[in-house]
């Protein structure tokens, strides 16, 4: 599977702008600012009908226009257009083969992607959130259950939440009503952790064997599932919390407070790790991820390296390089501010490299 043609109309810093792609590695090269993120974020956005920088879809508007379109050709076993389409306050469509989708979860999966960029190490310097962002996309992408549960999950806490505010400022509460939200919040929720769970410790072994491959074994890395939805008495205790819920004017347990710890040799990883261990961390969760979106799909995701040869070393770019060569990975998508240094990085690779100089659209190849 590999993205054919691109075509973007005011899309963030494009106005209109159409490229056709090589199906195994394009450089995307020009200036700091000139576009060449919003061009991989572009792909990201066809894949997962949202940016990988903003949660808001408007942002992806071009300033100066009112609507934004994105199309693309992917080609599998047969060619397929994917058309995402967005006016100022209305509602974002999502089309295959020019037919919407009754539902934009439908579309999550069937043209898996995986992005590299400096700001992945936020995965381990932030909070809890992020981190169940990131495997929460991972597993939307092999999942689509999962993905509704997560979705419907999100749905009933948010109601839950303005329930519980509006009860405590009323100092009135509904059991009944609360109750309406509570059970299948709860129900959701067991459901999640379950999938979380076999989801860790499938994911495991495959994180460490990359890490160690990164590391030259080195040290020993860990990765911990936590979870209060896993206990035992959960639903019990749920239900004895909602006068701390009530005071709080927020649901203070479920899904939505998990957490994956970090761990290398032992410590945790965000004190103890350095930035080439914290680097390697994140290197290996993405080749994981990677990894696994390919055994599920039956084939390799398209991968986007986001300005990555100034945040690595020499040794784990030229093992990235290595695995473009390998077979492992099929179509990869790079961004650099300096071409000469990438003609350098990929002048003696075998496979079809196709290059673009986003400074100068008119004749974007070089």
């Amino acid at each position: 599977m590999y993205l054919q043609k691109l075509s973007l109309t005011n899309f963030k810093s494009y106005d209109y702008d159409s490229f056709e792609f090589s199906s195994r590695i394009n450089c995307i090269v020009g200036e700091n600012g000139s576009g060449k993120t919003n061009l991989l974020d572009a792909i990201y956005f066809l894949a997962l009908t949202k940016s990988a920088i903003s949660n808001q879809d408007n942002l992806s508007i071009n300033h100066e226009a009112d609507f934004m379109m994105i199309e693309g050709d992917f080609e599998n076993v047969k060619s397929t257009l994917i058309t995402i389409a967005l006016q100022k306050g209305q509602k974002k469509a999502v089309l295959h083969d020019k037919k919407a989708y009754e539902r934009l979860s439908e579309h999550i999966g069937k043209f898996p992607v995986v992005l590299l960029s400096p700001n992945d190490t936020d995965v381990i310097r932030d909070g809890s959130e992020e981190r169940r962002k990131f495997f929460d996309g991972v597993m939307s992408q092999l999942d689509s259950g999962y993905l509704e549960n997560l979705l419907q999950y999100n749905r009933l806490l948010l109601q839950r939440n303005s329930l519980l505010k509006q009860f405590s400022e009323r100092n009135y509460v509904d059991d009944l009503l609360l109750d309406i939200y509570t059970d299948p919040l709860v129900e959701i929720a067991i459901k999640i952790y379950d999938a979380r769970l076999a989801f860790t410790n499938t994911f495991l072994p495959i994180f460490k064997k990359h890490y160690d491959v990164l590391s030259d074994a080195r040290e020993s890395v860990d990765m911990i599932f936590e979870s209060e939805v896993g206990s035992k008495d959960f639903t019990t205790v749920f239900r004895k919390n909602r006068q701390r819920d009530l005071a709080a004017q927020r649901t203070t347990m479920g899904s939505h407070k998990d957490d994956f710890i970090f761990e290398i040799n032992g410590f945790t990883l965000r004190k103890f790790g350095s930035q080439g261990q914290q680097k390697s961390f994140v290197i290996a969760l993405k080749l994981a991820q990677f990894e696994m979106l390919s055994l599920a799909k039956g084939y390799a995701p398209i991968l986007l390296l986001d300005d990555i040869f100034d945040k690595l070393d020499d040794r784990r770019i030229q093992q990235l390089i290595n695995m473009m060569t390998d077979g492992t990975f099929n179509q990869v998508f790079i961004t650099d501010a300096r071409p000469e240094r990438t003609r350098q990085l990929l002048d003696n690779l075998t496979v079809d490299i196709k290059y673009f100089d986003i400074k100068n659209m008119s004749h974007p190849e070089f």
